[in-house]
């Protein structure tokens, strides 16, 4: 069996990772789960949250939201409507863009859609901060 997986994670613009790591920490939309080497094939929808793993002894850390994750014994593929970097995000577009969708939830009153979209935007706003300033991290929970 092998040590290492092949981990690439792919958003509309571009292949953003194409890495080795001995595992893998990954939101799904139950939960989040560890992937290691020869795991069981699997399909997960992805939720809002981190993406964590070790490459060449480094820590890698991303913010993702919104997507798929295929498992394969040998390599994981995320295919995400949005992720980033944890060093590549931009702060004060993150905390700008929290406070415009606490505004809009407020301004939603009965509108269901509305409130369901700022609530869908409140929760990647405030995901884009905790990955940015490791608070609340699940790194450390990376075997």
């Amino acid at each position: 069996m092998a040590e290492t997986l092949q981990v690439e994670i792919v958003i509309p613009e571009r292949k953003l990772v194409s890495e080795t790591t001995s595992a893998i920490l990954i939101p799904g939309k139950d939960g989040y789960f560890t992937v290691l080497p020869g795991h069981a094939p699997l399909i997960t929808e992805l939720a809002v949250g981190e993406i964590a793993y070790r490459s060449a002894g480094e820590l890698r850390r991303l913010a993702v939201a919104w997507g798929f994750a295929e498992v394969l014994p040998d390599r994981v593929v995320i295919i995400a409507e949005t992720a980033e970097h944890a060093a590549d995000i931009d702060i004060e577009n993150a905390r700008r863009e929290k406070s415009v969708a606490e505004e809009k939830l407020r301004a939603a009153g009965s509108d269901k859609e509305a409130y369901d979209h700022a609530s869908a935007q409140l929760l990647y706003a405030e995901n884009l901060i905790e990955v940015h300033e490791g608070s609340g991290s699940i790194a450390n929970l990376v075997p």
